[in-house]
């Protein structure tokens, strides 16, 4: 996803820590990930202060994920106090999730029209659902998104329209075995009848459908976690979000 935003983006596997990041507005394409197992509290604090430092020179934000579940009971129990040293502020607290086998049924919702995002358009229109779920400017989620052939072919994104009206999306993406959940939301006004989970059932069913893949995972926010139970999906790691605080 990143270098298909910008083939020179920042990539790059440090020890410990993996960097994925664009620098472009939209926040999600600029990540800084912990990578070892096991990591107690002096490597914790080693690690924050790399994956600080990486963040202090961007020009546009985005965040440090930890999955909780790498880290050893002393460095968890740690870890709030451990980033404000390094610099960090807690942003978002969220969770892995997985599901296998992977089994649905052709999905539908009386309210949606289903629609593949295929066009600038309809890329752009999906860009524009997320930027306004997560408070975003418009322009953050266009300059992630506008312009990507990878989202109008090698993703299974899907638009749910209400009427003529598109109200709320979701993808899948072919990663390493698997079928990965990402960037699902619905407008604030149109929350709560169930089309965001609607909607990723339908992109889910149409990579099941082309790939044959049954495993899938997902980072949920804390508002959509509840949602995914009910496609099958079972937590695995709390996850962390932080952003540098300077």
């Amino acid at each position: 996803m990143v270098l298909d935003r910008d083939p020179d983006a920042d990539v790059r596997d440090l020890p410990g820590v993996a960097v994925r990041w664009v620098d472009c507005r939209f926040p999600f394409w600029n990540c800084v990930a912990l990578t070892e197992v096991g990591v107690d509290a002096g490597v914790l604090a080693r690690r924050l202060g790399e994956a600080a430092e990486v963040m202090r020179g961007k020009e546009n934000p985005g965040f440090l994920w930890v999955f909780e579940d790498l880290l050893d009971e002393g460095a968890r129990a740690g870890l709030t106090a451990a980033a404000g040293r390094a610099g960090l502020e807690r942003a978002f607290p969220g969770t892995g999730m997985a599901v296998e086998p992977l089994r649905l049924a052709e999905p539908s919702h009386p309210d949606l029209r289903f629609t593949r995002v295929t066009t600038d358009a309809l890329l752009t229109a999906y860009a524009d659902i997320n930027s306004r779920a997560y408070d975003l400017e418009l322009a953050d989620g266009r300059d992630g998104l506008g312009g990507s052939a990878l989202w109008k072919s090698g993703v299974f994104a899907f638009l749910g329209f209400r009427g003529e009206t598109p109200v709320t999306c979701a993808a899948a993406v072919e990663a390493e075995g698997r079928l990965f959940v990402l960037m699902v939301a619905t407008l604030p006004e149109w929350e709560r009848r169930g089309y965001g989970e609607a909607v990723t059932r339908r992109a889910l069913y149409e990579g099941v459908r082309v790939t044959g893949l049954t495993r899938a995972t997902l980072h949920a926010t804390a508002a959509g976690a509840p949602v995914y139970p009910r496609i099958g999906f079972r937590p695995n790691s709390p996850i962390s979000f932080f952003r540098w605080a300077g």
